[in-house]
């Protein structure tokens, strides 16, 4: 079942990453039409700009992998909560990594924001986290720290040419995600492939999961370019917190004590880490 699991995350993968490196080509053969193709938006195939594309395609398809093996040391809402350990990776390598200082004020938020988080999912099956085994908790911060590192060393990388344009970026960063999750695909179900094809399985519902995951990427890689990780880990968590609200509305999801309390600590998070910004 976890094999049939990760094959299927590969199939998911190299969709969505096709369809962002097709929706980064349309963009700019939009912009090539209306402005000409400059030093800035063409498509460079040179070694020393395109060579640092695949590192973190590499990483996340690791990343991606032990996903699913850690399935079999913890539950999902403990995965769910384990997780918010990337909140605390991508703040020490951010510092690490590009250098950025943050105030002690900022590092608290931070720290607060990885609580309120943890805070927001905790349910009656939460305290298994703390019966995860080692491996389990090897996996997680295995994973926390490719997550951080390929975060920030993408923003490195986009950042390194500020005038470089971001669909041109985004195109050598898809492709090599769409390879590596080919290749995995092959390694992993080459049979299946060739009998069924890549959209066996399909439906409506997985479409439009690949378009949100598609837009969600690019909208990120967006953050990277204009922002920085740090901005990034706070709009996802609150997206978490407004998606909880919006199944509330949607489905009729009853939200806990838990939820309220942890959503509290990430607003005053993210108040401090504004008033932080003010005293660097």
């Amino acid at each position: 079942m976890m094999l049939m699991g990760l094959t299927f995350n590969f199939y998911f993968g190299k969709q969505v990453e096709t369809l962002k490196c097709a929706l980064s080509l349309a963009a700019l053969a939009r912009i090539w039409k209306s402005e000409g193709v400059t030093e800035d938006n063409r498509l460079s195939t040179t070694l020393d700009e395109v060579i640092v594309y695949p590192i973190p395609a590499l990483l996340y398809l690791v990343k991606n992998l032990l996903q699913y093996y850690i399935f079999a040391y913890v539950d999902a809402p403990g995965y769910q909560i384990l997780k918010n350990l990337n909140i605390i990776s991508t703040g020490v390598l951010y510092r690490i990594i590009l250098k950025k200082k943050l105030s002690d004020i900022q590092w608290a938020a931070f720290i607060l924001l990885c609580a309120g988080c943890t805070t927001a999912q905790l349910n009656s099956r939460s305290d298994h986290v703390l019966q995860t085994s080692l491996p389990g908790w090897i996996m997680a911060i295995v994973m926390a720290l490719l997550s951080g590192f390929a975060g920030v060393y993408t923003e490195a990388i986009i950042k390194k040419r500020p005038s470089r344009n971001i669909n041109v970026q985004n195109f050598w960063l898809y492709i090599f995600g769409m390879a590596f999750n080919a290749i995995a695909i092959l390694i992993q179900d080459f049979d299946a492939v060739m009998n069924k094809g890549f959209f066996h399985g399909y439906s409506i519902i997985t479409t439009l999961m690949i378009l949100n995951h598609a837009l969600s990427g690019i909208a990120v890689s967006m953050v990277m370019k204009f922002a920085d990780n740090i901005v990034k880990v706070y709009s996802t968590s609150v997206a978490m917190l407004l998606t909880a609200v919006v199944s509330v509305l949607l489905f009729g999801f009853n939200l806990t004590l838990a939820f309220f309390l942890g959503a509290t600590v990430v607003s005053v998070s993210v108040y401090l880490h504004s008033a932080g910004k003010l005293q660097r």
